[in-house]
């Protein structure tokens, strides 16, 4: 029997997790992901990390050997999430050895504390890179304002980016230009672009909750109508703008000599709203050269009765636009929606980020050496 997991793995997404802990490494948990749920790689940020330290035992040693080298806070939370994503990258070297590099892949972040520093940014997004010394792994940066250039700079030196926290249409194409312009770049230096990896992350369910909140406010039938529409609609296009967009002689040139296609990445595809479909922004959001990174909870709702019926996108843009046309009709402001949706990111993986010094502060505070 296929399971729904490897249908959408045959109709050329690639099912990625999106949750890391030193615990699913060192059980076997993430190997066993790779055979029974089709995972072919991993995303983390700041609160995945938190959660992960907040809980059970896995990083007592680490902590009191950290400790014990007289480690503050900030150098603990560097080494012990560079080891897990080292450490994770190695579970998936295989798959990104099977792949040639498009998959196996495993995002760490540079800290949200500098979605605002171009020159912040870099620096971090380099040291990660040759911190965690794998081929495989991938260094997520925001595509704030000041992310475009950090990430065109940090391709450019050869290293492989996962774009986090795009919204708007608007934004992904300054962030594919910033991708062929780090390539162009890379390219000139001399390095393989070949080697070089890239996603484009769009955020799905917080769109839809932002947008929803607002068609209640407004209230008429025409807009209860259009909710639970814009998250999905929205990632059409973005897909719909990445076919143009790889298709211009720019892109083309650097493709046939050896660049990859920055792929577009689902992300936030947990369903927040009870009463949706708990496998929508999986079934909704299936194209071939996609990946879709999912919170275990989706993941396993996903392998038990998603009804995966192939391609979902490229036949749907005309009924993405008339989405975009009727929010515009009844007032919703779009603009409006993803700069708070990209302000709030932010704020919310800082949030997280503080938590998660907060964590490891209290831990290395009560290790026994």
């Amino acid at each position: 029997m296929t399971t729904p997991t490897e249908k959408l793995a045959a109709e050329g997404v690639s099912i990625w997790l999106d949750d890391l802990s030193r615990e699913r490494i060192t059980s076997g948990n993430l190997a066993a992901l790779i055979v029974d749920r089709n995972v072919t790689g991993v995303t983390t940020n700041p609160t995945i990390f938190a959660g992960a330290l907040a809980k059970g035992s896995a990083y007592d040693g680490a902590i009191r050997d950290l400790k014990s080298q007289g480690a503050d806070t900030e150098t603990a939370i560097f080494t012990i999430t560079t080891t897990d994503v080292r450490d994770a990258a190695d579970v998936f070297r295989p798959v990104y050895d099977a792949t040639g590099g498009v998959d196996g892949r495993v995002s760490i972040e540079v800290s949200p504390e500098l979605a605002h520093d171009t020159a912040a940014t870099i620096a971090q997004a380099k040291e990660l890179w040759k911190t965690v010394d794998r081929p495989n792994a991938l260094i997520k940066i925001p595509a704030t304002k000041a992310g475009l250039p950090a990430i065109t700079e940090v391709i450019g030196s050869g290293i492989s980016v996962n774009v986090t926290l795009i919204f708007s249409l608007e934004r992904y194409a300054e962030v594919v230009d910033a991708y062929l312009t780090g390539i162009e770049q890379a390219q000139a230096a001399g390095h393989d672009i070949s080697a070089i990896h890239s996603v484009a992350s769009f955020f799905v369910s917080r769109v839809d909750t932002e947008v929803d909140k607002r068609l209640t406010a407004i209230g008429t039938d025409a807009a209860t109508a259009l909710k639970s529409r814009a998250g999905v609609a929205n990632a059409r296009l973005a897909f719909e703008l990445f076919e143009k967009e790889f298709a211009t002689d720019r892109a083309k040139g650097l493709i046939a000599a050896g660049a990859t296609v920055q792929r577009p990445l689902w992300a936030s595809t947990g369903v927040k709203d009870p009463a949706l479909p708990d496998t929508l922004y999986v079934t909704e959001l299936v194209a071939r050269g996609t990946v879709n990174t999912m919170p275990e909870k989706t993941l396993e709702a996903t392998y038990d009765h998603a009804d995966v019926t192939g391609d979902r996108i490229t036949g749907n843009y005309a009924d993405a636009h008339g989405v975009f046309d009727g929010l515009a009709s009844v007032g919703v402001d779009f603009a409006d929606v993803t700069q708070v949706l990209e302000d709030e990111g932010v704020d919310k993986f800082i949030a997280s980020w503080h938590e998660l010094q907060a964590t490891v502060t209290t831990a290395l505070e009560n290790a026994d050496v």
